[in-house]
Formats: C-alpha cells, sequence, structure tokens
C-alpha cells in the first residue's frame, strides 16, 4: 500500500466532495476549496512566470548576457506596481497601452486569417463540390445546405434595407440557422461540463471507494 497516494487521493476526494455540497448551497466547505484553487493557481502561475518567463527572459540576459536593453522592457512591466501607490498609481496606463496595443496588433491579423479568410475559403471550397458532382449524394446535399445557410444568415445581418419580400424570408431562415449554431455551441459546453463532472464521479467510485473498476 502507498501511504502517500492513498493520502493524496483522501486529499482529492475531500476536494472533490467540498465542491459538489455547492449543488446543496454556499458553505464553509466550498468556499475553503474555492479559495484553496485560487491560492494554489495564483502559487503556481507565480512560480511559472519566475522561471519561465522573468529570470530566464528578462534577469539572467541582463546579468550575465549583457543584453542592458531588457532594463526598459523591466521598468515598464514594474510600473504595474504603481498601482498600490496613489500618488504615482497614473503610470499603470503605460504598461497597459503598451500591452493592449502590442496585443490587439497580433491579435487583428490572426483573427483575420483564422475567423473570417478561413471561413470564406472553406465555405467555398465545401460549397463548391455540389458542383462537381463527385462528393456524392449528402455531400451535395450538405453542401447546398451550407452555402444557403451562409447566405442566409449573412441577409440577416443586411440592415441597410427593411427586412421584407425575399430579404425577409432569407433573414428568417437566417435566423433558424443562427439559433442551430448557438444550441450547438450551448450543446457542447454542457456536454464539456458533464464529461468533467462524469471524470469526478468515476474517481470518487472507483479511485477512492473502489465500487467501480
Amino acid at each position: 500500500m502507498n501511504i502517500s497516494y492513498d493520502f493524496w487521493i483522501m486529499v482529492s476526494a475531500f476536494l472533490t466532495l467540498c465542491i459538489f455540497s455547492f449543488l446543496y448551497k454556499d458553505n464553509p466547505f466550498y468556499k475553503f476549496a474555492e479559495h484553496l484553487f485560487v491560492g494554489v493557481s495564483n502559487g503556481y502561475l507565480v512560480t511559472i512566470t519566475w522561471h519561465g518567463v522573468l529570470w530566464p527572459e528578462a534577469l539572467k540576459p541582463v546579468l550575465f548576457q549583457g543584453q542592458w536593453w531588457l532594463i526598459i522592457a523591466l521598468i515598464i512591466g514594474a510600473l504595474y506596481f504603481t498601482r498600490f501607490i496613489p500618488r504615482i498609481s497614473w503610470l499603470i496606463r503605460v504598461p497597459i497601452a503598451i500591452s493592449i496595443g502590442y496585443s490587439t496588433g497580433a491579435a487583428i491579423p490572426a483573427t483575420i486569417q483564422a475567423d473570417i479568410i478561413r471561413q470564406i475559403q472553406g465555405t467555398i471550397l465545401t460549397s463548391k463540390n455540389f458542383q462537381t458532382w463527385n462528393a456524392g449524394t449528402m455531400g451535395i446535399v450538405w453542401s447546398i445546405i451550407l452555402f444557403i445557410g451562409v447566405a442566409c444568415t449573412l441577409s440577416y445581418f443586411y440592415f441597410s434595407r427593411e427586412h421584407k419580400g425575399v430579404l425577409g424570408v432569407t433573414s428568417r431562415i437566417g435566423i433558424i440557422f443562427i439559433m442551430i449554431g448557438f444550441g450547438a455551441a450551448f450543446g457542447y459546453t454542457v456536454m464539456a461540463r458533464i464529461s468533467l463532472f462524469i471524470g469526478r464521479l468515476q474517481f470518487l467510485l472507483g479511485d477512492w471507494l473502489g465500487i467501480i473498476n
């Protein structure tokens, strides 16, 4: 018998039950597990930041490799701590502005490429299958449905004209496709949560109580 392994199994089971206790009502056991999770996560993040970023990417190059220009980055990063000094707390705007500007500049091209260009390309290539008649019956049907869904969904977001006549019909069909998309996304989220719940139950009934294998 591995005493250390059994001990951590008991700890894990206790914390799992503490989290599950919230299903009854908010209570001290749930708050304890919640605060412990937040504390451990922050401690882990601090450790990873120091050993994975701050020391190897900033302090070590400055102290031992002569990359003195990194001192500027360290000073800008240190301005985050001015938030705790009311008289100079406005300086925190500098690193925040740099971070937001850099992140936005890096994210916009990637977002356009992934969420717009690739989506358009995938729609065109998939819809093109029904023109070749080589995709099989179901491939042709799904290509037509995809083409209709994309066109009707885009028509729903066309607000330069009142949604009447043909535009009204296509926009209402677009709403149906939008709701199907939202429903699928919500269902996926629910299933992911249920999967986590089943995993915890398997741990409690298997690893802890030994009722199931």
